[in-house]
């Protein structure tokens, strides 16, 4: 199966289905020497898995990873890192009535038509479930980062039409969907949970923020670095749009209005996001993802099956109603691969 390999210098291979037996990630290219253990990428493991609050899937998955390869004394060896992760709270016998049937806004279909066969349970590959082997990743690409200075924060701006008016940093731990604004939290949670009773779902806008990088990072032309993040976060099962900086916008836009001018001291505005022509202006790079609704609601819907009969569906499960307060640390993990993919690219450059 191709396509479960990304990046070019820091590369990362996830494997594992949601109801398999595990799900993993090799990871090469990583910097040796550095002091590295579980209990640091554990903690964004922590963040990401499900049954954290009455906004999440109730699926018990504790997400305890274990290092098989690439560590040694604490410390990396550069070898090929592999993580894994049991799955402990399986429950493929809740698809056993829809094994046949095509659920609306999955994979399903796309998947047999593509393979010629499917994992009916929770999706198999094209699971919410495969994220996590991308946050453990992800971990690892931000110790990497913290040695440069990098730092990388995503939180929720956006649930069912409810915004975020203010930004407080430190409101974004403390409430359960993970917004920078904790009054507009509350009605977030309010819609959501409505939402779960009513059986059905809603999406929302993640916002991502990378500070510290210098102006210079980046590839010219095909591998521009807002390219390749929007190609990381679209790779996100979830996300169905991405923008930069003032983004869609800048459509109603004059240029001299969206053009970043300059003084002595640098960019007077961040019109652009941190980003011009693929590379880094040494401003915050800024984008913002759009969640869809989470496919998997209860409510009946209409489909068909494998031998193209039309029926009317439900989906049973355990299932997020909605995917923004997990997906945060999913955001972060893959900001944080492309940057450091780019800076080990830089270091090649150099070395020419």
């Amino acid at each position: 199966m191709a396509g479960s390999t990304f990046g070019e210098r820091l590369k990362m291979t996830t494997f594992g289905e949601s109801h398999g037996e595990a799900v993993g990630v090799i990871l090469e290219g990583v910097t040796p020497g550095v002091e590295l253990d579980e209990a640091y990428i554990q903690i964004q493991m922590d963040r990401r898995r499900p049954g954290q609050s009455s906004v999440t899937t109730p699926r018990k998955e504790y997400d305890k990873i274990r290092i098989v390869s690439g560590l040694f004394e604490g410390k990396t060896t550069g070898t090929p890192l592999c993580i894994m992760l049991n799955n402990t709270d399986m429950r493929p016998s809740a698809y056993d009535t829809i094994k046949s049937a095509y659920r609306p806004g999955h994979a399903d279909f796309t998947y047999e038509k593509k393979y010629g066969i499917r994992d009916y349970r929770g999706s198999g590959r094209a699971s919410g479930r495969e994220t996590a082997a991308r946050v453990a990743a992800g971990a690892v690409a931000r110790r990497l980062l913290e040695r440069r200075g990098v730092s990388i924060l995503a939180y929720t701006t956006e649930i069912g039409g409810i915004r975020c008016e203010q930004f407080d940093v430190d409101a974004i731990e403390r409430n359960a969907v993970r917004a920078c604004d904790p009054e507009a939290a509350v009605r977030m949670i309010e819609r959501i949970e409505r939402l779960a009773e009513e059986g059905d779902s809603c999406g929302g806008i993640v916002e991502c923020r990378i500070s510290g990088i210098a102006a210079g990072l980046g590839e010219p032309v095909f591998d521009k670095l807002d390219a390749e993040l929007a190609k990381a976060m679209l790779s996100v099962g979830a996300i169905k749009g991405i923008e930069f900086g003032t983004g869609f916008q800048a459509a109603s836009m004059r240029g001299s209005e969206h053009n970043d001018q300059m003084d002595a001291e640098g960019f007077r505005t961040n019109h652009a996001g941190g980003i011009i022509g693929g590379i880094s202006t040494g401003a915050d790079i800024v984008f913002r993802v759009v969640v869809k609704p989470t496919s998997s609601i209860s409510i009946p819907q209409r489909t068909v099956d494998v031998e193209g009969n039309e029926r009317e569906i439900e989906t049973i499960g355990r299932h997020d109603p909605c995917i923004c307060p997990r997906v945060v640390p999913v955001i972060e993990a893959m900001a944080c691969m492309v940057i450091e993919d780019h800076y080990k690219r830089q270091a090649a450059l150099h070395d020419e």
